[in-house]
């Protein structure tokens, strides 16, 4: 966890922190982002750069149409990436948890799965945004519903909407 008695202790034996792992750059775990209000400096790393410098490249430079696919379980940790995403990308595929946030946005009923229930305006806007652009985001068309949060769950298929 990233809580601050913890994060300092990790961070006490060294001086400096340097983030070369993209694939969790993203996360504000102890390792990764608490290190950070106790070590400077805290930069990123090279092979981290190099990521940045190509995904930005992709997305500046990329061929048109683009289509971009948005994942994760919170809206509020992507959020302005996705409205970046909508000035660049002619489709926008949203995947994972967040869909239910988004769903909901939309007015369907999403049961007790995760819900940002602070972000649902914040997807109705960038909707919106979307579609005032002419941009598309696509939501999953079904989804799989249990009536519980069990490895032994019923599960069925349902439409989305």
């Amino acid at each position: 966890k990233n809580e601050p008695e913890f994060v300092e202790k990790l961070a006490a034996p060294f001086d400096l922190f340097v983030n070369d792992a993209f694939g969790t750059a993203h996360r504000a775990h102890a390792s990764t982002e608490g290190v950070t209000k106790f070590l400077s400096p805290a930069v990123s790393g090279f092979l981290l750069a190099k990521e940045l410098e190509y995904l930005d490249g992709a997305v500046s430079n990329g061929e048109k149409p683009m289509a971009a696919i948005v994942g994760g379980s919170k809206v509020s940790s992507k959020i302005t990436v996705l409205e970046a995403l909508v000035d660049k990308c002619d489709k926008i595929i949203i995947g994972g948890g967040m869909v239910f946030t988004f769903l909901k946005a939309k007015g369907y009923s999403v049961g007790t799965s995760l819900v940002e229930d602070d972000f649902v305006e914040t997807a109705k806007a960038v909707m919106e945004k979307a579609e005032k652009e002419g941009k598309q985001i696509i939501l999953p068309s079904d989804i799989v519903v249990a009536d519980s949060f069990s490895p032994d769950a019923e599960t069925q298929i349902v439409a989305a909407d």
